[in-house]
């Protein structure tokens, strides 16, 4: 059985809050790969060829990793390095540097 994620709460807030035009960017994106996942459902309920659902799932799995290589580089381009400017910075990079390895699993 895979082990899932579940959501972790930091209880840390952005040093700088996203936009509603970052936002906006961000919730599109996400809502395409739901209707992409809603489609692999329907292709499995119409028993679609195995390699035509696995094309769409390696499609699903570079669009989530370009949302989320997004939100790391907006993470260090401002939490990290307002943490680097006002002498935190060895916690935020070290912080980056779990997250990274364990966005690099996947």
């Amino acid at each position: 059985m895979d082990e899932e994620l579940l959501p972790e709460n930091s209880g840390k807030q952005p040093v700088q809050p996203r936009t509603d035009q970052e936002k906006e960017q961000v919730l599109n994106r996400l809502k395409r790969i739901e209707g992409q996942v809603r489609g692999i459902q329907k292709m499995i309920e119409e028993d679609r060829y195995c390699v035509d659902v696995l094309v769409q799932i390696s499609a699903i799995n570079a669009a989530l990793k370009k949302v989320g290589f997004s939100l790391m580089e907006r993470h260090t381009n401002h939490c990290v390095a307002d943490a680097i400017h006002k002498g935190n910075g060895e916690e935020a990079i070290d912080e980056l540097m779990k997250v990274m390895q364990q966005f690099s699993k996947s």
